[in-house]
This record gives structure tokens, C-alpha cells and sequence, in this order.
């Protein structure tokens, strides 16, 4: 962990406690509290933050640590690529890409913790993550799940040493998350037994490929498979594209370097195109389907639609640890941005002869500490999704419900910790100033690299109309035989069941005109089982008014339905967006029921109640119109959030200093206490100054004083 200047000794902690008391600048009226503050175990929740990997996620930091695996700014473009190929080898070497492969090749089949590990890399440079990512974890990952044994021993050997580099050539330039509509096709020959590789039109050219432009000697290849004229859907084909010395590609073969990148460019992202390239029948990975010598199809699955999905979601990893990745990456910034914020001095308040803390600012606060409180429930909900993940690809749950449970938890949090890391890397750098600009303080190189991961493994956008498709199955199946009629009753709150009768919410939606006070207004909403049913009935509402609106065509040609849910489509991904929000709520519930220190639960409590809250007010315009939150406690949630952010203040570096980040990890001047020493010098300059009685007098107490005589 960092100590910074502010924390290097008890007195600077009660100096820090003290110019930041939570009753300083308290309305009128606020009531004082006088009993001892509590204090954050910062071990015990540091501990908390690792979640079920604590050692393997240590194990990998000190490998973050290691300065050959930083970033290192102003690179030409082809500097950057060789040097993270270089980085890349060198954890070859050290065998930092075991832990997923299966132990007869010398891995650990440890899934959960191969994830957990390459998540913590994100801190020492994101195009090394990324580049390892593509080779381990979508080129060797795709023959580990959609091949079988005999392409285990054939391709996976040299894919996890790295000789053999490769790209996971999937998405297409006129095809990016639609992935069922690609147009490479790969056509069976029996005479030859080979299939034939082939881009139709320009359009089908695979792209945005990582190691496509430079150097992959192989790729996994996702075609439309089709033999004795039947198309038998997506399937995936090991496919070698360059000549290993030359660095030339095959006859057939051909791409274009994608080129500089708007983040990421030490990765080697490319185009490639088939022209009736031959690979052997066996280069098929045929766990989910095969071919026969005569051109006969065969499929363990004999839906396509199951079949597609399945195979896909073998694949599921990538979007669990960008989840992952992402939430670190947030938690990095606002280390960063908070240290700073916590040394800073900038305009003077209540001392005249002192400038204040910028954190003091409740403006300040405001911009940062919610956002700290949702990458806490970032983390632990990561923690269920990671867990999730493992007991299926163990094979300990491994499940068609589980599976389904799995990619609809990723594709819902994934979107979330996305748009959320740039979020917070934004108002982290806008909240350091001109120091945020630079580049040596990483923000804006972090939020360049993070940028694509929204729209990388399923656009955001696109993802959560998954999980809203789901949402809509449940509901049907919860609803079915239901009428119009009732459906509709549903939809607007006259019955809408258990979450909304029993669950409080009415109490909550009352008439609160004979309370006074913020803090008996926002009792009820508190409760952490008022809060549940508050954030269910969201998701349960949506829902239900969208199906309601679906059903009216569900007896309607196919074109009438389809025009009919693309009306839906907003309401379908926020009502998926509540439902990510609802996970990562439960989740947080959850790590906070587990604390039994009193100090610690109090503290994490007020984060948790942070981001509740913050969900709250976000989606205020909601409860108020749905009548269940009334316009008085609406404003009491606010005034709320306030307060809290008051609590919250005097915690904010154990709460950082939960994160776990080593000076190796931060890398950011701002961060390392140097602001703090700058700050200390002017005031111990000014302080002489004063007391020499040598300072210069101020011109307007000179007219101040001059008018108080006359």
C-alpha cells in the first residue's frame, strides 16, 4: 500500500481529521455528534477488495510491479508493438499464462484465478493485458473450449509458449456484435477432405483483429460452415496465415494494418481476408460440431439456435474480466485523484491565512466520492460474477442454467464497470487540473486505453438487449397465460405483487407532509430491505410495461413485432441497466453483512448507503413519477447524499488506501505526496513570513481600515 505525505505520521492524521471535521460548515440547526469517530479496518477491507483470489491477485501485483511491464509514454507506434511482444515473452517465460490451461500441459486449471490475475495487470500497462488477452485468452481459449483433445495436443502447446502467436478472427467489418450474420463461409470438399476459407466481399473481411497486423502466424477463424449445401451456422477453424520466418502471409491470405489507434497501441490490430484458402478437415474445432469424411454433419446439440449460443459462450471470459479490469482501472484513477484532492491547497475559506484542502469542497466530494462508492459495489459484485465463472468452466456447475446465469451476469455488469471506468477517469482528470492533463499522471493515457473496452467482447449497448431478452423470458414464463388486461394492471402498479405490497414500498410512497426534518424523511428509505424492494420494483415495473406493450403483437406478423419491440428498445436496456444496478446493490449487501468490526461496518456502511442513494437520485425522475418516492423525500434523498458525503470525508484515504496499490501501481507524481511536500513549503514560507513580521499588508485591508476610520 502507499503511504502519501498526509499519512506518514499520527499527527498529520489528526491534522488531516481536523481540517476536514464532519461538522464544518454543518446547516444551522445540524446536530453535532460527539461520540468517538469510527475507524476503517484498512487491512481487513483490503482484504475484502481481493474477494476470493487475495493470493493469486498479491501473486499478480508483484508481477504489476515490475517496471519492464509498465507503459512507457511517447513510443512510435511500432516501439509500442515490440515492446509488448517483448513483454509478452518474458511472461511466457515465468509462465504467468498457466493457470488456465489444462495440467497435462503443464497449466493449473484454475479459471477463476487465471482471470483474477490478468485483471491486476491493467495497472502496469493495458496493451500488455490486452495483447495477452487476445493470445491466452480468445486465441489459445478458443481451441481449449471449442476443440478437443487432439487439437489440444497439436495447437495448444505452442500457442501457450508463444511460438506460435495468434489472432481470434471473429469479427468482421460489416459484422461487429452481430456475429450469427458473419459472411466468411467455410465450404466442405469431401474429394479433398479440406474446407475452404473464403471472404465473399469486402465487407466480410475480418477486422480490428489484436495481432492481425504484425504478429500472429495463426488465427482462430469463425466462418459460416457449410457442406452438402446446407449451412450449419458460426462454428470456428484453426487457420495458419504466415509464414513463421518470413513474417510473409500465406497464399490466399491477405490484410491491412488497422493502424495508429485512439488507445491500446502496443497492440497489432489488423484486417484479414480468405481467398479459397484449404485447411484440413481436423483444423475444425469440433467440440459442438463435425464433419465427417463424406461431408456429413453431426452436432452434440441439435438446435442451432442452442448450438450458437453455447459456443459462444464458452467464450464468456473476456467480459468478465474487462468487468473486472475495468473496476481496478476506476479504483487506480480515483486513488490518483483523491491523494491529490487530499493535498492540495487552492483558495482560502475560512482562514485567512491558510488555502484549503480542495477535498474540503463538498463540490469536490461530490464529484469523486460516489464514485469511489460504486467501484466498492463494483468490486464485490465482480467478485460474485469471477466466482460464477469459475464453478462453471471447473466444471463444478457447469450447467445450461448456470451458463445462461453467467453470460446474462456478464453482459449486464460488463457494461456497467465500462462506462463507468471512463466516467470516473474523465472527472478524475478534470478534478486534477492541468496536472490531470499530463500525460505522466496516467489518467488520460488510462482512459485512452479503456476507451474500446466498452465496445470490445459486445458492445455495451448491445449486451444489455441480452440481458433485457432474458429479463422478458423470465417474465414470460413467471406470467404465462396472463391476459392483456393483467399484464397492463401490472405495468402500472395496481398489482405488481410481492415487491411492491409487502415489500414497504407503499410507506414509502406515502404522504410525508406531517414529517419534519431530513433525517426522519429518510428513515424508511434506509432499511436495507426497503432499499431492496425500491430497486426490484424498478426492475420489475420496466419489465413489465414492456411486455405489456409486446404483447399486444404477439399474434401480429414477424415485421409488426419487430417494429413493435424496437419501440421498447430504450425502455428494454434501461430496465436491464436497473437490473445490473440491483446485482451489484445485492452484492455489496452481501460483503457488508459480513463485517463485524464495529468501526469498519460503520464506515463501509456509509459507502454502501453512498451508492444506494446515488441510485436513488439518479433515477429520481423515475421513483417520483411511478409515485414511489414522494417530491419531499426525493429532495431528502439529496440532502442525504450531503451529509454523507460529510462522514465519508475524514475516511477517504483509508478508504483508497483499501485499494491495495503499491508506488509501482500508481506511477502518478500527483500521488506519490510531492504535492504535499509543495504544499507544506508554502505554508511554512508564508507562516515565516507572517511571523517575522516582514509580510507585505494587503492593499484592501489597507482601504478596509482606512474606511472603518473615516
Amino acid at each position: 500500500m502507499v503511504d502519501t505525505a498526509p499519512r506518514t505520521s499520527e499527527s498529520a492524521r489528526a491534522d488531516e481529521r481536523a481540517s476536514s471535521s464532519p461538522t464544518k460548515g454543518a446547516a444551522p440547526g445540524a446536530s453535532v455528534d460527539t461520540a468517538p469517530a469510527p475507524k476503517l479496518d484498512v487491512a481487513l477491507v483490503e482484504r475484502m477488495l481481493r474477494g476470493s483470489y487475495p493470493d493469486v491477485r498479491l501473486e499478480a501485483r508483484e508481477v504489476a510491479k515490475d517496471p519492464q511491464f509498465h507503459k512507457v509514454e511517447g513510443l512510435t507506434l511500432d516501439e509500442q508493438r515490440e515492446r509488448t511482444l517483448e513483454q509478452m515473452k518474458v511472461q511466457a517465460e515465468r509462465g504467468f499464462q498457466l493457470r488456465a490451461f489444462p495440467k497435462r500441459l503443464g497449466g493449473y486449471e484454475d479459471a477463476g484465478g487465471n482471470l483474477a490475475a490478468f485483471e491486476e495487470l491493467v495497472t502496469a500497462d493495458p496493451s500488455l493485458q490486452i495483447k495477452g488477452g487476445v493470445q491466452w485468452g480468445l486465441f489459445a481459449a478458443a481451441v481449449l473450449h471449442l476443440g478437443t483433445e487432439k487439437h489440444h495436443d497439436k495447437f495448444l502447446p505452442d500457442a501457450i509458449s508463444l511460438k506460435v502467436p495468434g489472432a481470434f478472427a471473429m469479427t468482421e467489418t460489416g459484422h461487429g456484435s452481430d456475429v450469427a450474420s458473419i459472411a466468411t463461409t467455410a465450404t466442405y470438399d469431401p474429394e479433398t477432405e479440406e474446407f475452404v476459407i473464403h471472404t465473399p466481399f469486402r465487407a466480410a473481411w475480418k477486422d480490428y483483429l489484436g495481432n492481425a497486423a504484425k504478429h500472429a502466424t495463426a488465427a482462430t477463424v469463425f466462418a459460416q460452415l457449410i457442406t452438402k449445401g446446407v449451412n450449419h451456422g458460426v462454428h470456428c477453424f484453426y487457420v495458419p496465415i504466415r509464414d513463421a520466418a518470413t513474417g510473409e502471409f500465406l497464399p490466399g491470405i491477405g490484410g491491412e494494418d488497422d493502424g495508429h489507434k485512439g488507445g491500446l497501441n502496443g497492440v497489432d490490430n489488423g484486417r484479414l481476408h480468405f481467398d479459397h484458402v484449404r485447411v484440413p478437415r481436423e483444423n475444425l474445432l469440433n467440440r459442438y460440431g463435425d464433419v465427417s469424411p463424406d461431408g456429413t454433419y453431426s452436432s452434440p446439440i441439435d438446435s442451432p439456435g442452442r448450438r450458437f449460443f453455447t459456443m459462444l459462450g464458452t467464450l464468456v471470459q473476456g467480459r468478465v474480466s474487462l468487468d473486472g479490469s475495468t473496476t481496478i482501472a476506476s479504483a487506480l484513477g480515483l486513488y490518483i485523484a483523491l491523494t491529490y484532492a487530499s493535498q492540495r491547497r487552492q483558495f482560502v475559506a475560512g482562514n485567512p491565512d491558510e488555502e484549503q484542502v480542495i477535498l474540503d469542497y463538498q463540490r469536490h466530494q461530490r464529484r469523486l466520492l460516489p464514485r469511489l462508492a460504486q467501484t466498492y459495489a463494483q468490486y464485490f459484485s465482480h467478485d460474485v460474477l469471477l466466482s460464477k465463472f469459475d464453478d462453471v468452466f471447473s466444471g463444478r456447475a457447469d450447467t445450461d442454467e448456470n451458463r445462461q446465469d453467467l453470460e446474462t451476469l456478464a453482459a449486464a455488469l460488463k457494461p456497467l464497470s465500462t462506462w463507468h471506468a471512463l466516467d470516473t477517469l474523465q472527472e478524475a482528470r478534470e478534478a486534477c487540473g492541468g496536472s490531470g492533463f499530463l500525460a505522466e499522471n496516467r489518467l488520460v493515457g488510462l482512459r485512452a486505453d479503456l476507451d474500446i473496452y466498452v465496445t470490445f467482447e459486445g458492445d455495451n449497448n448491445v449486451l444489455l438487449q441480452l440481458v433485457g431478452k432474458r429479463l422478458l423470458t423470465d417474465y414470460a414464463k413467471r406470467f404465462k397465460g396472463a391476459s392483456a388486461a393483467d399484464l397492463a394492471k401490472f405495468a402500472a402498479g395496481q398489482v405488481v405483487g410481492k415487491a411492491y405490497n409487502e415489500g414497504g414500498l407503499r410507506r414509502v410512497g406515502q404522504n410525508l407532509a406531517d414529517l419534519a426534518g431530513v433525517g426522519h424523511s429518510i428513515e424508511a428509505l434506509k432499511d436495507h430491505e426497503t432499499q431492496r424492494a425500491l430497486l426490484t420494483d424498478r426492475v420489475e415495473t420496466m419489465v413489465a410495461g414492456i411486455a405489456a406493450e409486446l404483447n399486444k403483437v404477439r399474434r401480429a406478423p414477424a415485421a409488426e413485432q419487430a417494429a413493435a419491440f424496437n419501440t421498447q428498445q430504450n425502455e428494454l436496456i434501461e430496465a436491464s441497466r436497473a437490473w445490473g444496478e440491483l446485482q451489484q446493490w445485492e452484492a455489496f449487501t452481501a460483503a457488508l453483512d459480513t463485517v463485524t468490526d464495529a468501526g469498519t461496518r460503520e464506515v463501509l456502511g456509509w459507502v454502501h448507503s453512498l451508492f444506494t442513494f446515488g441510485l436513488f437520485e439518479k433515477h429520481l425522475s423515475w421513483y417520483l413519477i411511478h409515485g414511489r418516492i414522494t417530491g419531499r423525500r426525493g429532495a431528502a434523498v439529496t440532502a442525504y447524499i450531503n451529509r454523507l458525503l460529510e462522514r465519508l470525508r475524514p475516511h477517504t484515504l483509508d478508504l483508497i488506501a483499501a485499494f491495495g496499490f503499491a508506488p509501482e501501481h500508481v506511477r502518478a507524481p500527483i500521488a506519490s505526496g510531492a504535492e504535499g511536500a509543495r504544499q507544506e513549503e508554502a505554508r511554512a514560507y508564508y507562516a515565516e513570513l507572517r511571523a517575522s513580521g516582514q509580510a507585505p499588508v494587503e492593499e484592501k485591508a489597507l482601504k478596509k481600515k482606512a474606511k472603518q476610520r473615516g
